[in-house]
C-alpha cells in the first residue's frame, strides 16, 4: 500500500519521507525504489475448513456476505460479487466500482474455465505523451497519481454483470443487498483502515472523501467508529436495479466526468459509453504434477508466475521447503528472468502481439533456465530472444500496491479467484458519490520507445495498461480443482503468489503456515526479503552468492483454498484483516 499501516511509531514519518521520495523520485527509479506498505504484523489465525463451501476476503464483513450468499444456495461467482461491493465499502482504499479487476472462475460441473478482463481502458484523449510536459520532462509523479490525469475508465461492475449473465444464479439485485444494509446501517472503522488514513497526506484534500472519512479537524475517523456511507448506498441500488450502465450512462457518468474534469481528467460520456470488459482464454501450463492457470495479458500475472515456476523446475532445484537458500536463489534468479521478459514483451494484446506461447514454451524455459547457476547470482537479466519477433523497448511503470483478492469455492465445486483494485491506495484521491476513482494510468510506461524500438506498454488511447494481479486455479493430475489463491501487492504479487505455490505444491505446506513464510523475491533488481523474517545467517549466505539483499516491508494479502482430505482448508494472509470462513 503506497502510504501504508506502517507500525505506531514510524509510519507518518515513513509516509512523509515517501511522499517527498515520490516527488524527487525520476519515474524510472520509482518501481525500484522500496515502498512503505501497510504490515499489520503476525498473527496467526488458524486454517477455516469446510466440507461444502469456503469463502476467503481480506475483510470479515465481505467473507460473511460471501457466507450469505452460499447459504441461500448462490453459487461462487454470486458470492465474490456480493463481497466484491462490501470490499468497496471497508476497503474504500483497495477496489471498488471506480476501479476494475481481473477474475477467473471455474464451472465444476461444465469442467470449463474463463477467464474475464475488467481492466480499465485510458480515454480516447489521452496524449501521446502522457505523463509528461509540454517541453516532454516527467510530471512529479504525486501530480500525475492524485488527480483526474490518471484516472481509466472503470470496468469492475461491468465485467461482474457480464460474467453473472453467464455463470450466475441468484438474481443481480440480491447480491448487492449485504453491501446496501452495511452501507446504511455502518460498520466499525478498522485499525488498518484507520491507519491508511492516517498515513495519506493526500485524500483529505478531497472534500468529499475529508467529509466521509476525516474529522472536522483533519484528523482520521478513531478506531471503532462507526462509518456510515449513503452515497455509496445510493449508488448501489441504482446498480442493483439498473445494472452496470448506470455508471456508464446518465446521470452517475455525467458526474464522473464533471469531477474528472476539474481534476484535469479526460474521460468522456463516449469513452464510459463504449467500455467493454474482456473474456480472454486463461493462461495454463504445468508445473511438476500440476497444472496451473492464471490471467493472459493485459495481466503479466498469469505468464510471469508460470515462467517463474518453469525456470525453477528446469534449474534442477529439486522438490521441497522453499525455505532453504538454495531455493531462494533459485527463485530469486527467476524471478530476474521473467520480470525481463515481462519489461519487454508484455502488454495489451488487442494493441501489441504478444508471445505467449513463445515465452511459456519448454524448449524456450529450458534455455533461459541453463542461465540460472546454482553458486552464482547473476546481474540484471536480460529478456530471451524470440525468433520470430524483432522485440520491444523496455518498459519501466511503478505499479503501486494497492489492491484486493478474494478465493471462494461453492457447494457444486465452482470457485472464483479475483483480485480487483483502484491502483494507489484510496486511488486517484477524487471521490464520486461515495466512491473513489481509480488512477490506473500510472501503470503504463511512461516511456513510449527504448533502444530505438516501440514499448508494448506504452499509453495509448483505449489502450489498457499492464497489471500483475495474478488470480490463480491450481488442478491436480487426473483434473481436480486444487487450490485458489491471489494477492493484492503491486508487481510484487507475481512473486507472492509464484513462491506461495512452490510452499504448497513443493514443500506440501498447509494452507495457514504458507501465508507465515516470510516473502522473497527478485524483479531485476535489488533480492527483497521481507523486513524482519529473515536472519542474518540467510542474508549471508545471499550475500555470499552474489545477491544485493534488501530488506523491506512486504505486505501481501494472499487468500488461498486448497483441497486436503476430501474438504477445502482457506487460510487469510496475517498481515491483513482477512477471513477464511467455510461450510
Amino acid at each position: 500500500m503506497i502510504f501504508g499501516l506502517l507500525g505506531k511509531t514510524t509510519g507518518s514519518l515513513r509516509a512523509a519521507r515517501f511522499c517527498l521520495v515520490l516527488a524527487l523520485l525520476p519515474l524510472a527509479a520509482l518501481a525500484q525504489a522500496p515502498q512503505p506498505e501497510a504490515t499489520s504484523g503476525y498473527l496467526p489465525q488458524p486454517a477455516a475448513i469446510g466440507r461444502a463451501y469456503m469463502a476467503v476476503t481480506a475483510n470479515p464483513h465481505a467473507t460473511e456476505a460471501a457466507v450469505e450468499i452460499l447459504q441461500l444456495g448462490g453459487n461462487a461467482l454470486d458470492a465474490a460479487i456480493a463481497a466484491q461491493w462490501v470490499l468497496n465499502l471497508v476497503e474504500p482504499q483497495s477496489s471498488g466500482v471506480g476501479g476494475g479487476g481481473f477474475l477467473l472462475h471455474w464451472d465444476s460441473g461444465k469442467r470449463k474455465l474463463s477467464a474475464w478482463d475488467g481492466r480499465e481502458t485510458a480515454p480516447r484523449s489521452l496524449p501521446l505523451e502522457f505523463g509528461r510536459r509540454g517541453d516532454g520532462s516527467l510530471l512529479p509523479f504525486p501530480e500525475l497519481l492524485a488527480g483526474g490525469n490518471a484516472v481509466g475508465v472503470p470496468g469492475l461492475a461491468a465485467m461482474l454483470e457480464a460474467a453473472h449473465r453467464r455463470h450466475g444464479k441468484l438474481k443481480w439485485e440480491r447480491l448487492l443487498a449485504p453491501a446496501i444494509r452495511l452501507a446504511e446501517n455502518g460498520f466499525a472503522v478498522s485499525p488498518r483502515l484507520h491507519s491508511l488514513l492516517r498515513d495519506d497526506p493526500l485524500l483529505r484534500q478531497d472534500p468529499a472523501a475529508r467529509a466521509l472519512y476525516f474529522q472536522v479537524d483533519g484528523r482520521p475517523l478513531a478506531v471503532g467508529s462507526l462509518l456510515r456511507n449513503p452515497e455509496l448506498a445510493t449508488v448501489l441500488r441504482r446498480l442493483a436495479t439498473g445494472g452496470s450502465q448506470v455508471l456508464h450512462r446518465g446521470p452517475l457518468a455525467e458526474r464522473i466526468v464533471t469531477e474528472l474534469g476539474k481534476r484535469g481528467g479526460r474521460l468522456t460520456l463516449d469513452d464510459l459509453r463504449d467500455y467493454r470488459p474482456r473474456q480472454r482464454e486463461a493462461v495454463c501450463g504445468a508445473y511438476r504434477r500440476w497444472r496451473i492457470c492464471g490471467m493472459p495479458p493485459p495481466s503479466s500475472g498469469g505468464i510471469a508466475v508460470l515462467q517463474i515456476l518453469g525456470l525453477v523446475e528446469r534449474s534442477g532445484l529439486p522438490p521441497g521447503a522453499p525455505v532453504r537458500v538454495a531455493a531462494i536463489h533459485h527463485f530469486a534468479e527467476a524471478g530476474r528472468l521473467a520480470f525481463a521478459d515481462r519489461a519487454r514483451y508484455l502488454g495489451d494484446p488487442d494493441f501489441v502481439a504478444v508471445p505467449t506461447r513463445q515465452l511459456l514454451a519448454s524448449d524456450y524455459l529450458g534455455r533461459r533456465a541453463r542461465l540460472i547457476h546454482p553458486g552464482k547470482a547473476m546481474d540484471k537479466a536480460m529478456p530471451g530472444k524470440l525468433a520470430s519477433l524483432t522485440g520491444f523497448g523496455k518498459s519501466e511503470a511503478p505499479e503501486l500496491p494497492a489492491t484486493t483478492h478474494l478465493s471462494i469455492i461453492d457447494q457444486a465445486g465452482n470457485a472464483v479467484s479475483m483480485t480487483s483494485s483502484i491502483e494507489a491506495a484510496f486511488g486517484s484521491r477524487i471521490q464520486v458519490e461515495g466512491f473513489l476513482l481509480n488512477n490506473q494510468l500510472t501503470d503504463f510506461s511512461l516511456t513510449r520507445e527504448s533502444e530505438g524500438l516501440p514499448v508494448a506498454n506504452r499509453a495509448e488511447p483505449g489502450k489498457r495498461p499492464l497489471s500483475s494481479m495474478s488470480p490463480t486455479l491450481v488442478f491436480d493430475a487426473e483434473g481436480k480443482l486444487f487450490a485458489v489463491l491471489g494477492s493484492p501487492g503491486g508487481s510484487r504479487i507475481i512473486n507472492y503468489v509464484a513462491r506461495t505455490l512452490m510452499a504448497l505444491l513443493d514443500g506440501d505446506m498447509d494452507a495457514a503456515d504458507a501465508l507465515q513464510l516470510g516473502h522473497v523475491g527478485n524483479r531485476n533488481g535489488a533480492t527483497e526479503v521481507e523486513l524482519g523474517r529473515f536472519d542474518a545467517a540467510t542474508r549471508r549466505e545471499l550475500e555470499l552468492l552474489g545477491h544485493r539483499v534488501q530488506a523491506v516491508d512486504m505486505t501481501s494479502g494472499l487468500h488461498v483454498i486448497v483441497r486436503r482430505n476430501g474438504a477445502w482448508v482457506g487460510a487469510a494472509d496475517p498481515r491483513r484483516e482477512g477471513l477464511a470462513r467455510g461450510g
